[in-house]
C-alpha cells in the first residue's frame, strides 16, 4: 500500500467502534475491510472536454481514481520544483518534447522503464532513457495565402529564406517551444551556421514584430497583413472545424502544409507526452495509464478535439485532419529538440528574432 492509497471505509470503521463500546448491548459489526483505491495524481497542460472523458473512461475501467490538476506547462514546473519531494505528482503531460526535456533537465522525472511501451511508441517519439513517452503527434508546418504562393514555393524550410518572401512572413516569438524545438532540428540538418543564417533571413522577411499565437497568425493573413505563417497543423485544422463564421472564412481564405529540410528529410513532426514524476510512487499504475491512452479509444479520445494526430497509425484521424496534406515523418529523435534548445535560443537572439 502507498502513501497516496486512500482507505475507503477507514472512517465508517473508526464510527462502528466507537458506537459498540458506547452501547455494549449492540453486537460487533462484521469484518467488512474495504478494499484500497488507487490514485494516480496527474499534472496536465491540456484542458479539453474530451480528456475529461477519456479520464473517467480509465476509471470505470481500472476502478483507479485519477486527481488531475491543470494549468500551463511553466506553471507545472515550478509548482512540482516548490513542491520537491513532497509534490503528489505521479506523472505529467506537456506538449512539445522541447517542454518534456524541461521537466527531464530539472530532475523532475525518473524513467519509466517499459518493454510493452517501447512496443508502442516508436523510438524517435520517446525519450531514449525512458523519462518520457509520446502519446499524440503534432506538425509544425506553413499556413499561407494560395492566391499569392504554391506549394512548389514553399517545400523546403529554406525557401522562406528567399528575398521574395520579404515582408510576407508572420510568425509568434522564438522563445515559444514550437519553435525553439523547430530551431532545434534544423540546427540538426543544417548546423549551427546556416541555421542562424535562416533566422536572420526570416527576420528580415518578417512583415511584423512577433506577437501573439499560432492562430493569430493564421487570421493574419487572411486580414492581408501577411501571406505566410509559421503554425502547427491544428490551429488551422480548428478554425475549419470552428462554429464560428468569421473563423471558417479565415480557414477558407488560407492553405496549409508541411515542408522538408531537404529532399527526403520528412517534415517536422512533434508530440504530447507523458513521463512519471520524480515522486511517483506506483509507476504500474502510471504504466496502465500511459498504455490505455495508446489504445485506440484513447487515441481517438485524446486527439478528437486537440485535432492531433493520433501517434498509432492505425487510429483514425479526428474530424477535419484529413485536410492535413499528406506527408513523411523526419526520423528525427525527438530528444534532440530538448539538446538543442539553448542553442536554438542562442541563434535565434543572435538573428534578432525576438
Amino acid at each position: 500500500m502507498t502513501f497516496k492509497t486512500h482507505l475507503v471505509a477507514g472512517f465508517s470503521l473508526l464510527v462502528g467502534a466507537v458506537a459498540a463500546c458506547s452501547d455494549p448491548a449492540t453486537p460487533p459489526a462484521e469484518d467488512s475491510t474495504a478494499e484500497a483505491q488507487s490514485v494516480l495524481t496527474i499534472y496536465s497542460s491540456r484542458h479539453y472536454d474530451s480528456d475529461k472523458e477519456l479520464f473517467a473512461m480509465f476509471e470505470q475501467e481500472t476502478g483507479a481514481r485519477l486527481d488531475v490538476r491543470e494549468a500551463g506547462a511553466s506553471q507545472l514546473l515550478e509548482t512540482l520544483r516548490a513542491e520537491g519531494d513532497q509534490s503528489p505528482a505521479d506523472v505529467v503531460i506537456a506538449a512539445d518534447a522541447g517542454s518534456l526535456w524541461r521537466f527531464q533537465e530539472a530532475g523532475l522525472t525518473q524513467p519509466l522503464i517499459s518493454d510493452s511501451l517501447n512496443g508502442l511508441v516508436p523510438a524517435n517519439y520517446r525519450d531514449p532513457d525512458a523519462h518520457w513517452y509520446g502519446v499524440a503527434r503534432r506538425l509544425r508546418g506553413i499556413a499561407y495565402d494560395p492566391n499569392r504562393w504554391t506549394p512548389e514555393d514553399l517545400a523546403y524550410w529554406d525557401r522562406l529564406a528567399t528575398e521574395d518572401k520579404a515582408g510576407e512572413i508572420c510568425v509568434r516569438s522564438s522563445s515559444n517551444i514550437y519553435n525553439l524545438s523547430l530551431m532545434s532540428e534544423l540546427i540538426d540538418r543544417y548546423g549551427a551556421e546556416a541555421a542562424q543564417s535562416w533566422a536572420t533571413s526570416i527576420v528580415a522577411n518578417m512583415a511584423r514584430s512577433p506577437q501573439g499565437g499560432d492562430t493569430d497568425q493564421i487570421r493574419a493573413i487572411a486580414a492581408g497583413e501577411c501571406s505566410i505563417a509559421i503554425v502547427n497543423h491544428y490551429y488551422w485544422i480548428r478554425l475549419g472545424a470552428s462554429e464560428t463564421e468569421a473563423d471558417q472564412a479565415v480557414a477558407a481564405a488560407t492553405s496549409f502544409l508541411l515542408p522538408q529540410f531537404e529532399e527526403g528529410s520528412g517534415s517536422h513532426v512533434n508530440i504530447t507526452g507523458i513521463g512519471l514524476t520524480k515522486t511517483a510512487d506506483d509507476p504500474a499504475l502510471a504504466e496502465q495509464f500511459i498504455t490505455f491512452l495508446l489504445t485506440e479509444s484513447g487515441q481517438s479520445y485524446l486527439t478528437r478535439d486537440t485535432k492531433e494526430l493520433p501517434l498509432l497509425d492505425t487510429t483514425p484521424l479526428p474530424d477535419g485532419v484529413e485536410k492535413v496534406p499528406a506527408f513523411v515523418a523526419s526520423d528525427t529523435q525527438l530528444g534532440l529538440y530538448g539538446e538543442n534548445q539553448a542553442e536554438a535560443q542562442r541563434l535565434f537572439d543572435l538573428a534578432g528574432w525576438n
